[in-house]
């Protein structure tokens, strides 16, 4: 039966790597579109989809087909291109899990950073094949720009951009082989089952892009084979990665179709939360080859059915909230069975937080699983973590923590209702720090710098009730007054002398307290070190209690002592070395004074 019988699909291949390597932009040059220009920052937030037809590879791929000879048995590639930032591991996680091969984009300027390594651990784990696009040719110092195929591009560079580019691939390849895999330039590999191919490409002039085609269409056909295969009579499996609300359609659903056979009016059953959406295939619409289902100008045809795999956009009959990340599967008499299998699938991914913390909202669950899974990676406490706009009772509910670093809200592509804002506006902004972006990298750094604020006032308010050490030396030619109070010149020889503190001679005993400084006659509250002041002392006198050149130290306490000790990072140097001078004062009559 034809419904039974087993096709070629199109390859599923996956994007990743560092933020700002030119994932997107390669993409754009096969497509001739231009999505990044109307992304925020011009980096990728969200997974897209779109279908490369054989037709647009052959074109691109032309020339080199003159001299290989290939046979087309894939209806095209469906890329998903996904973001490149630490945060969004779940999403790349979930896109990875999906792919039949990747393409590793790796700036060949930078080499390797910490989200390039991320997402080779990611493929690793799934045993996806990857081949690596190194990006950005062009801007090699001396690089000339020609409309020949990469290799003869790069031989006919100058000797020193060709020992550059040698350079920068070698350095690709040590980088890889400490992750545990061999690999060498596309036209070197001697073994495809063993070596990772390194394509140097340019999205910005497109050189390298068809041999980068040519290279992932070869591999796909000839190691893949098996796994292009889908049952058309099988249960239809996607996944939601984008839920939107849309002029003249209302609710829609972006979803990458992985096998099976989807159709109009099929029963579908959508992850959830609880229990998952049943529902039925309203609409099915499909974007038109090289179309980016994310891009707003995006044209799209309603069919009556869809094949795997595909990207498209679905609408459904439910009114439910559909979030997304979720799996989706067409029902053929098995509904039960699928509605245990997607909330066994959905359990893995329930968000756990804890009973002390800050609040975060995001606009979809892949959104907020990927900011949790970078604030916890920080080990930042999480006390709600949910779907939406920030709420009065997110507010309410994040003024009610006890600790002021908790009394934030992290809002990742979302903002304030009118009523939360208005609330807000109320009770002060300094009462609940509300932080919102829409790049996560920005989200995270302004929180990291809110808390290094907050933990620089807490500490200033720290060491302000505490006793600071300084050491002082009376200058025995202006002693101006013997008592009552004695009033002596005086230099600072370290630390910073304050008014208000007790002084101790060089045997620990406390002899007097600082009432006044002053400066050309003028009182002041400090003094740093090396400077020369006056000084008036309470319940000394001059030639009694202490000589007219004797040196004092701050008489710290305990206490006080084991505190400076604490944050001896915001002391000056000269604090530090009296500090250690007043320790070992002390240690003479109690070895372990301040320990």
């Amino acid at each position: 039966m034809s419904e039974i019988q087993k096709v070629f699909r199109s390859p599923i291949c996956v994007v990743v790597g560092h933020v700002d390597h030119g994932k997107s932009s390669i993409l754009d040059k096969i497509r001739g579109t231009f999505i990044t220009a109307t992304e925020a920052g011009g980096i990728t937030q969200e997974i897209g989809a779109s279908l490369i037809p054989s037709s647009t590879i052959k074109e691109v791929c032309k020339d080199l087909l003159k001299n290989i000879k290939i046979r087309f048995d894939i209806p095209g590639l469906l890329f998903i291109d996904t973001p490149g930032h630490a945060a969004f591991h779940s999403l790349r996680k979930r896109g990875g899990s999906l792919a039949d091969i990747a393409i590793l984009v790796v700036d060949i300027n930078e080499g390797f950073k910490p989200q390039t390594i991320e997402s080779v651990e990611i493929l690793k784990e799934y045993k996806t094949p990857f081949i690596i696009a190194a990006n950005k040719v062009d801007l090699i110092p001396g690089w000339r720009t020609n409309n020949k195929p990469i290799l003869s591009s790069i031989k006919g560079q100058s000797p020193e951009v060709q020992r550059k580019i040698d350079e920068q691939i070698y350095s690709l390849v040590a980088s890889l082989y400490e992750l545990g895999f061999e690999s060498e330039r596309f036209d070197r590999v001697s073994d495809y089952t063993k070596q990772v191919a390194i394509v140097p490409v340019s999205a910005k002039t497109g050189e390298g892009i068809p041999e980068l085609i040519m290279t992932l269409t070869g591999l796909t056909q000839k190691y893949l084979s098996e796994t292009l295969k889908v049952n058309l009579g099988g249960t239809a499996k996607g996944t939601i990665l984008e839920v939107k609300e849309e002029k003249g359609l209302g609710e829609t659903l972006n979803v990458i179709l992985y096998d099976g056979i989807l159709r109009k009016k099929d029963e579908v059953i959508i992850g959830n939360i609880g229990k998952p959406i049943v529902t039925k295939v309203k609409a099915i619409l499909e974007p038109l080859p090289l179309n980016e289902m994310r891009d707003k100008h995006a044209k799209f045809r309603q069919v009556e059915e869809v094949r795997a795999a595909a990207g498209v956009k679905l609408i459904i009959t439910s009114d439910e909230e559909v979030l997304s990340g979720m799996p989706i599967y067409s029902s053929n008499g098995n509904l039960e069975e699928l509605k245990q299998k997607v909330e066994d699938e959905v359990g893995q991914v329930i968000i756990e937080t804890d009973r002390e913390g800050i609040i975060v909202k995001a606009d979809s669950l892949g959104s907020l699983e990927g900011t949790l899974f970078m604030l916890k990676k920080e080990g930042v406490k999480i006390r709600s973590a949910s779907i939406g706009k920030i709420t009065k009772k997110d507010i309410i509910n994040a003024e009610s923590n006890s600790e002021e670093s908790n009394r934030v809200i992290l809002g990742f592509n979302t903002s304030l209702t009118k009523e939360a804002q208005e609330y807000l506006n109320r009770v002060g902004k300094e009462k609940v720090r509300v932080i919102t972006r829409n790049i996560i990298y920005e989200l995270l750094d302004d929180y990291k710098q809110f808390l290094k604020e907050l933990e620089r006032r807490k500490v200033a308010e720290i060491l302000s009730k505490t006793m600071r050490p300084v050491k002082i030396r009376i200058l025995p030619q202006f002693i101006f007054r013997q008592s009552n109070p004695a009033i002596v010149g005086v230099e600072v020889e370290l630390g910073t002398l304050r008014a208000g503190i007790k002084l101790m001679n060089d045997k620990g005993k406390e002899v007097c307290s600082v009432r006044a400084i002053q400066v050309d006659k003028k009182n002041v509250d400090s003094a740093e070190q090396g400077k020369q002041v006056a000084v008036s002392l309470d319940g000394v006198t001059i030639g009694r209690q202490i000589s007219d050149h004797e040196e004092l130290y701050s008489h710290i306490s305990e206490e006080d002592f084991r505190t400076l000790k604490k944050f001896r990072d915001k002391l000056s140097k000269s604090e530090i070395e009296v500090l250690k001078e007043i320790s070992q004062i002390m240690r003479k009559e109690n070895p372990l004074w301040g320990v």
